[in-house]
Parts: C-alpha cells; structure tokens; sequence
C-alpha cells in the first residue's frame, strides 16, 4: 500500500539532529510521494534542496502569511527570488503554502499586507502554470473573496483544511481539493466526520503537516509522514471505505493536481 503526503515541513529545525534517518524510515514506510512545503524564501530553498537530494521528495516554494517580511519593498523582493528557484525546477510542483492568517496577525494593515501578498503569488502561480496550496486561519471569508475575484487557472488544495462546512462547500464549488490532517483524529473535532462526508472522493488528499498536529493516538509527540496513514483510517472510517481504496484515491488526486512528478 503506497500513501502520498501531500504536506510536510522537513526542513523545519525539529528534524536537524535526524533528518535523515527520518526520511529514511519514511520511504520504507510505504510513503512514496512527498512535498516538502516551503512557508518562506529560506524555507522554500531548503525544501527544493530536499527536492534534489531525494527521488521521491518534492517541493512547494512560498511565503506563508506568518512569514510575510516588515516591509513591501523586502516582499516583492523575496517573491521575485522564490519565482527564480521555481522557474524551469521540475521538482517544485506548486506554490505554497500561501494564503491569510489573523489568528496571530491583528493588525490591519499588516493584513493588507498579507493580501497583496496572496494576490502576487496567485499571479505567479498562473504565470508560472502551477498549483497554489493555500494556509487559511480565522480569515475564510477574504480568502473566499480572493480567490474568487482572482482566478487561479490550475487551481490547488486547502491545505490542513479548516473544518468549517462554509469554506468546504464554497472551496469545492471554486474548483480546490481539500487536505485534510491530523485535526480529523482529535477527539474533540465535533464536525471533523460531516466534513469529509461533505468531499467528493476525487477531491481529497491527506498529508500531516508534520511536525506539527500529530495524530491521534500520537498527540504531543513530534509528528512525521509516516503518520499520514492516521488521516487514511479516520477517512476509510467514515466513508466506509477500504484503507486500500483510501490510499489510492488521495494518490491518484494529488497525482492529479500536482502533475506527472519527474523523480
């Protein structure tokens, strides 16, 4: 059984002391297709170094709303080197992860900030023809707004989707896929089983933004993508679905949304 972790975070300094055994027990695991999401421009080189080294790691190049810079002259500036190391890279399958997040940022205008941000790599994305995976925390309704006053031509994934039915059904009317993570397993995720009921099967992909949000049972623990087979149960759970079944569908649609994925 192969599983595809659709969003992982192996650059992130939790994994510096074993990064590579990790990622070794990784690929015996049954995990044969990763990306490593950039959430920044230092974050987005490493994961594309990842890229290179690994045959079966591939990269998101970005900058997340939490790592947008001080000021917009050093943004632009850094979307213009996160366009460089995506350009003609074969291993970059999307841009990302990319989006709004109030929860931490309450000022307004560094939230207009965040906006323009989004917008930019939007644009780049189309221009570049890729997909964009998209962060979204207590920010659904502009996020909305966004995507539907700028069209976004392949399209992407909510990326550790919110469970919220509203940002669900509006989502997959625009056309996106629906990550879902370790956030479906908690036990006081009171909605967690409505959401994936509520998307199609060819619109799901599963992925553990670890290392962050492990899994129940492994809560507290530092999290790995190994665990994404976590999300399979609960969504095989559910759905009344084989595991098997589960495993190949998310394949097939982050397969789908990502491209061909040259090793």
């Amino acid at each position: 059984m192969e599983f595809f972790d659709s969003h992982a975070h192996l650059d992130d300094e939790r994994f510096d002391e074993d990064r590579e055994e990790i990622i070794e027990k990784i690929k015996i695991s049954g995990v044969t297709r990763l990306i490593s999401a950039g959430y920044s421009l230092e974050g987005s080189k490493k994961a594309v170094e990842l890229s290179k080294k690994y045959d079966f790691i591939y990269a998101t190049c970005g900058i997340s709303p939490n790592d947008i810079p001080q000021t917009e002259e050093e943004l632009w500036k850094n979307i213009s080197e996160i366009k460089q190391i995506t350009t003609n890279n074969s291993k970059v399958v999307a841009i990302g992860e990319i989006g709004l997040d109030y929860y931490w940022e309450k000022d307004i205008e560094r939230r207009k900030l965040q906006q323009k941000a989004f917008v930019k790599q939007i644009e780049l994305a189309n221009e570049l023809q890729l997909p964009i995976v998209i962060h979204t925390r207590e920010a659904v309704m502009d996020t909305l707004q966004i995507l539907k006053e700028n069209e976004v031509l392949k399209k992407g994934v909510f990326h550790c989707c919110p469970l919220n039915r509203e940002l669900v059904k509006e989502a997959l009317k625009l056309g996106f896929y629906i990550s879902f993570a370790g956030p479906i397993t908690f036990k006081n995720s009171k909605n967690a089983s409505e959401i994936i009921e509520m998307v199609p099967n060819d619109k799901m992909l599963i992925e553990t933004d670890s290392p962050y949000l492990s899994p129940e049972p492994l809560r507290g623990k530092r999290n790995d993508s190994r665990n994404v087979k976590f999300m399979a149960q609960k969504i095989a759970e559910v759905k009344k679905m084989p595991l098997e079944e589960v495993a190949i569908v998310t394949f097939e649609n982050a397969i789908s949304l990502f491209g061909d994925m040259p090793k």
